[in-house]
């Protein structure tokens, strides 16, 4: 579809958060049509995971944003989609690669939203292809029970925070769920929550660095569990690294069901999102440097040096890969 002024931000580039709608859009109709391709009962794909994925290339108003997905992996209750989008400019026709992305989907019954059904199977052209998906499924079952495990904090409301400090860029978002964000099952999309966090992480990093921003990476979104119709939910950010160069922002969703539902407030969904700055010609900026003050935010800058290091590393590897071939 071609991008439109309500898409994009102030400098006109599209936000992060619509790109990564349209991905989630692309997989739940390809997923969901793959199991509800056997005769059986009729299922919706609820999104469980997207995979780290990089923004490319900015996508401006006016061009056309091109969305394809292929279904690449099924296990017995799970199926994987990548997904690729091209932006075009019809004025010239040029064309580039703006993302790629993996999600993960899991068949929820219509009948019973609790019951996750089988996933016909997929034909592989090689053996080989089937091994490779056995091993990126086993990956992210692993990083999912590691990443629940870990998610207790809460972001708390600072008096007088200082600039460049934690307390002094983080953002919070409550949004009732009603019935457009919603699924046939009557639970959020996925893409409109990921729609959300890239707000909230956007947030963020402008006041951090009080310049234009855009969105460069996002490592993995788990989604914990589903958030019902009638739900409010807080999406909250903080600053949890930065580089010269890039901020890493830390954001999780938590869900407060109060409509005919006795349940206690509980984290739904986390990621950490990757901005970078940029001048009003679009060049790079350097980033302000985040000052730590708690033992926490001591703790969680040095997790996300780890994670800016290990990413290093592995772009480094495939550029000299691609340079051998």
């Amino acid at each position: 579809r071609i991008m439109r002024p309500d898409d994009a931000n102030v400098v006109g580039n599209v936000h992060g958060g619509t790109i990564l709608k349209m991905i989630e859009e692309a997989g739940a109709i390809i997923s969901t049509r793959h199991c509800n391709s056997q005769a059986g009962e009729p299922c919706v794909a609820a999104l469980a995971r997207v995979e780290r994925t990089d923004f490319l290339s900015p996508v401006c108003i006016g061009e056309v944003a091109n969305v394809s997905a292929e279904i690449t992996y099924t296990s017995r209750h799970s199926v994987e989609v990548q997904v690729n989008v091209m932006s075009e400019n019809i004025l010239t026709g040029a064309k580039k690669v703006t993302n790629k992305a993996t999600l993960w989907y899991v068949p929820l019954s219509l009948k019973n939203v609790n019951k996750v059904l089988e996933v016909p199977p997929i034909q592989y052209a090689r053996k080989e292809q089937e091994d490779e998906g056995r091993k990126r499924y086993e990956e992210q079952k692993l990083d999912r029970l590691e990443t629940k495990q870990r998610n207790g904090d809460v972001i708390l409301p600072v008096i007088n925070p200082e600039p460049h400090t934690v307390g002094y860029s983080q953002s919070s978002l409550i949004h009732l769920v009603g019935p457009s964000d919603c699924t046939l099952l009557g639970f959020v999309h996925g893409g409109v929550t990921m729609k959300l966090m890239d707000e909230v992480a956007g947030i963020v990093a402008a006041r951090h660095c009080k310049t234009n921003i855009v969105t460069a990476s996002v490592d993995a979104i788990n989604f914990h569990e589903k958030i019902k119709k009638g739900c409010v939910i807080t999406i909250s950010g903080r600053m949890t690294f930065t580089s010269n160069k890039s901020m890493e922002i830390e954001v999780f969703v938590d869900a407060d069901p109060f409509v005919d539902e006795p349940r206690e407030r509980y984290r739904a969904v986390s990621a950490f999102f990757t901005y970078v700055s940029l001048s009003k010609e679009g060049k790079p900026l350097p980033v302000p440097q985040l000052l730590t003050e708690t033992e926490d935010e001591k703790r969680r800058f040095e997790e996300g040096k780890g994670r800016y290091l290990q990413t290093k590393a592995k772009r480094q590897a495939q550029m000299q890969q691609a340079a051998r071939q």
